[in-house]
């Protein structure tokens, strides 16, 4: 029996935007379709309608019991950028969906093809410079890369043809807004996320008819219509109250049906329904506003890697997976340089307790790294090393720094001040110099903000200087409790001394869960091989339980 694929909802359908005019549109409408039973099986029954509140036992939990025998685990899956990097990938993701979707609910969140965001970036910025000639160059390289995958696909010319239409309208639309700023010579911030989320706005309806033609009911959907976030464009904020709202409406009759809803990552919409995104890298953080929004058991990220490795395995190859760690432990790495997470994920899971996986979707038997509100109760131990590679390092020193009062916290607050974050500081013991790692790129604004919180003792000659070094790396490693741990830093220091590398300044964070230390950029890669060996990182942990999925 050939499949009939249509876009958006069903003509009955009450998810139809012609029957309901006031839900937000966006232009992440895919496909769905409920294909007839196979021979010898039985259909999967349709749960009975319970609001995503009364699911699970958060925060918005309702007060009855939950009647856990009347519905199926609900998952929210993650795939990134490398794991829908063309036909392939998207066609080994479409699988691993289908597999838990014959047990499971699934909402999937997708981000663009690898490399693209990349080149989208690249488009807004040539479209600012008035470079056409670029910005159609780029535009016909990722439209054809487009197309080749879906006609690799997607067999059938019906459904392809609607895809392919799909896509070339987003594209025209968004190369038709390059070049209005070309024009112009400039591009808005809302004009940039615009720009930058394409890729994401044609992998979401492109998976979906994947998923359609293996015979998975599937609808994507843009995630304008689900996350309410704030105006800030390029790291918006979400509103949880208001996702919740939407999700409640726009994902659950899908579930409903047992179709697998395919959302876009990165972007969302704000109150106005003005498009936003979420930073880059900002699909983990969806995936978790999602799981949040309509209390999942669980959130998985699928990735390129085996979970959350104990250091960066292109800088020391024998770092193992680390199978279970806590929430704390996990923010502490993805903020100190761990590209495995966005810095911001952790957060909407957190009052919910919802476990967070990160699995490799290369190898999909593999479990990867649960991420739980405790993790394993290792108190003292250090569970994983990471690193920045490149930071500046801002002194503020003088011969009787020492009689200045609350240096640390001033420093602190000076740095806040700018809208900086600190990696880093550091006050030495006898308070002669205070030291502050920060991102380069915010090193002079933060100096100046130093310079001026500190004015009084300048001019007085408590402090007499206050210097910016580059070509710095900061060095963090993270185990809960360590904070309470005696000598931590000196344990780092002696460490990183048996291999003749030089400490410029030490500090535990306020996690309680990390302590960072300063070295020359040149000797990172020496840093991390010694600290991973000092702390016994290579070593086997126990596995975690199995994730249902």
């Amino acid at each position: 029996m050939q499949r009939k694929a249509t876009s958006g909802a069903h003509e009955n359908s009450p998810l139809n935007t012609a029957a309901d005019p006031q839900r937000r549109n966006g232009n992440g409408n895919g496909l769905h379709h409920v294909p007839e039973p196979a021979p010898n099986t039985v259909p999967v029954p349709k749960r009975p309608h319970r609001p995503f509140s009364q699911r699970s036992a958060g925060p918005h939990a309702s007060a009855q019991p939950a009647r856990e025998h009347l519905r199926r685990p609900l998952a929210v899956m993650k795939f990134g950028g490398t794991s829908v990097g063309d036909a392939s990938r998207i066609r080994n993701v479409a699988g691993i969906i289908r597999d838990a979707a014959y047990s499971s609910d699934i909402v999937v969140v997708v981000s663009a093809m690898a490399g693209v965001t990349n080149k989208l970036m690249e488009a807004a910025n040539e479209a600012a410079a008035g470079n056409r000639t670029r910005l159609n160059e780029i535009f016909d390289e990722l439209q054809l890369r487009h197309r080749q995958a879906a006609c690799e696909l997607i067999p059938s010319a019906f459904d392809r043809n609607l895809i392919l239409q799909k896509m070339r309208e987003i594209f025209d639309e968004t190369e038709a807004l390059c070049n209005l700023a070309a024009a112009v010579r400039k591009v808005t911030p809302a004009q940039r996320d615009m720009i930058a989320s394409l890729g994401e706005r044609v992998c979401a309806p492109l998976c979906a008819a994947v998923l359609v033609d293996l015979g998975v009911p599937s609808e994507s959907i843009s995630a304008v219509e689900l996350i309410v976030t704030d105006a800030n464009h390029g790291g918006a904020e979400p509103n949880a109250a208001a996702t919740r709202t939407l999700c409640e409406s726009r994902l659950r009759p899908l579930l409903d049906q047992n179709i697998v809803p395919i959302v876009t990552g990165y972007l969302g919409a704000s109150a106005e329904g003005a498009l936003t995104t979420l930073g880059r890298g900002g699909s983990d953080y969806s995936a978790t506003i999602l799981g949040a929004a309509i209390d999942a058991d669980e959130v998985i990220i699928w990735t390129d890697v085996d979970g959350v490795l104990s250091c960066d395995p292109k800088l020391v190859p024998h770092a193992r997976t680390i199978p279970e760690i806590s929430y704390l432990e996990a923010a502490d790495l993805a903020y100190f340089g761990a590209k495995v997470l966005h810095p911001k994920t952790l957060h909407p899971v957190m009052q919910s307790d919802i476990p967070v996986w990160i699995r490799n979707s290369f190898i999909p038997e593999s479990l990867g790294t649960r991420i739980t509100p405790l993790g394993v109760a290792t108190f003292g131990e250090v569970k994983a090393v990471t690193a920045i590679c490149d930071a500046r390092l801002i002194t503020v020193s003088g011969e009787i720094a020492g009689s200045v009062n609350d240096a640390h916290t001033r420093a602190t607050r000076a740095v806040a001040s700018v809208g900086a974050e600190a990696w880093l500081v550091f006050q030495s013991e006898p308070g002669d110099k205070i030291c502050v790692g920060v991102a380069p790129a915010v090193a002079g604004k933060t100096a100046d903000a130093l310079v001026e919180e500190f004015g009084e003792e300048l001019t007085h000659g408590k402090f007499d200087r206050v210097a910016v070094h580059s070509a710095i790396s900061i060095i963090t490693v993270v185990g809960q409790g360590i904070d309470a741990c005696a000598g931590i830093a000196k344990r780092l220091e002696a460490a990183l001394d048996r291999d003749e590398i030089d400490t410029i300044a030490a500090a535990v964070g306020t996690s309680g869960c990390n302590c960072s230390i300063a070295i020359d950029q040149k000797d990172m890669k020496a840093a991390l091989f010694a600290i991973h060996r000092e702390f016994n990182l290579d070593e086997p942990e126990p596995q975690p339980m199995a994730s249902a999925y």
